[in-house]
């Protein structure tokens, strides 16, 4: 970090600009709301930022990261001012609380340990608080970096022109920028490679029907949403060249954990010989777990179901897994912006966290 110039506001290539900061503050589109209500919630301390993670205000791994980045940022301000020189140990304190904010994603405690490091670094200095935020914008920087990178990488795999399926929402608004598995499509969507997207709702949250349509429609790029039990009809009647999705979490063995109904569709594309891709950033491989089954499944509120079927019969029980967990056997090609493995596994992914 040292010696390095301080780095100007990221700027989102499609313009969304999901998280920014902006006036001393965090400013998130509120993607609860998204696509009827295009309403922004602001965020002027570290708490708000928690509970913007938590209730959804902002999703997707590689955009939690990115906000909570800047949430230390509004964490250490308000030490600063409440504590003094001794800001750093409520530091500490704040920024733990805010990496339990949701378990499942990687890059909401590697973004967090990224800002305590530079915390420690900047603890003696005169500005302690600007420095955490020109490395939450390089952070930020970096993220759309790395999404440019990764949607040319996998394009580069789209040999002939031709639908693509994917699920949830993987693009601008889950990232710094541009999107992962929607980076992807964004790039061969230029080159001609793409023809149509389908586009799972996504249960119960509706990440694709509400997010990852209004994402395309605003670049004309051609959007069919399908019910996710669709899936395997569309790949049997009219095969997609490949399914492409993101993910919030890549065990060591390759296994990858990502939004509930991925690993269904990976089951589906393997049996009618649709190639399977996950794009996601380093950031999101985890080195120090070994599987996906090692990994803490986030179970959400039943009422979200609920509230999708118009109330629970009398009787009934629901449970809410938020993520599911895809073999690395079921996935073609795993995309960073280090490169491609193919296929990803033990081996494979180790040599991409090496690189």
């Amino acid at each position: 970090m040292k010696g390095q110039p301080s780095p100007v506001e990221p700027d989102d290539p499609t313009g969304i600009r999901a998280v920014t900061w902006r006036d001393g503050r965090l400013d998130l589109l509120d993607q609860r709301r998204l696509p009827a209500d295009v309403r922004r919630v602001v965020c002027e301390d570290v708490d708000a930022v928690i509970h913007c993670i938590r209730d959804m205000v902002v999703r997707g791994a590689p955009a939690i990261g990115v906000t909570a980045a800047y949430g230390a940022v509004l964490a250490a301000r308000a030490r600063l001012e409440a504590d003094g020189a001794g800001w750093l140990a409520g530091f500490r304190t704040d920024v733990a609380r805010l990496a339990r904010a949701r378990p499942t994603a990687v890059n909401l405690a590697w973004a967090v340990a990224r800002m305590l490091r530079a915390a420690e670094a900047a603890a003696d200095g005169a500005d302690p608080v600007n420095a955490l935020l020109d490395e939450a914008r390089r952070l930020h920087a970096e993220d759309i970096a790395m999404n440019v990178a990764m949607a040319k990488h996998g394009a580069n795999l789209l040999e002939t022109p031709g639908s693509v399926i994917t699920h949830c929402n993987a693009g601008a608004l889950a990232t710094g920028g541009l999107g992962t598995a929607l980076g992807v499509i964004r790039e061969a969507w230029r080159r001609g490679l793409v023809t149509r997207v389908w586009v799972d709702e996504t249960r119960p949250w509706l990440q694709g029907a509400r997010l990852t349509a209004w994402e395309l429609g605003r670049e004309g790029i051609p959007a069919t949403i399908i019910a996710d039990s669709a899936a395997a009809q569309v790949m049997r009647k009219d095969p997609p060249t490949w399914a492409i999705v993101g993910a919030d979490r890549v065990a060591a063995n390759g296994d990858v954990v990502n939004k509930i109904g991925t690993y269904s569709l990976a089951v589906n594309a393997r049996h009618h010989g649709v190639r399977f891709m996950v794009v996601a950033p380093t950031s999101t491989l985890d080195g120090a777990t070994p599987t996906g089954d090692d990994v803490p499944i986030e179970q959400r509120d039943p009422e979200e179901l609920w509230e999708a079927a118009g109330g629970l019969p009398a009787g009934a029980e629901a449970t809410n897994p938020a993520f599911d967990v895809t073999p690395a056997g079921l996935v073609d090609a795993l995309v960073t912006e280090r490169g491609v493995a193919m296929p990803p596994d033990e081996d494979s992914v180790a040599e991409l966290l090496r690189a």
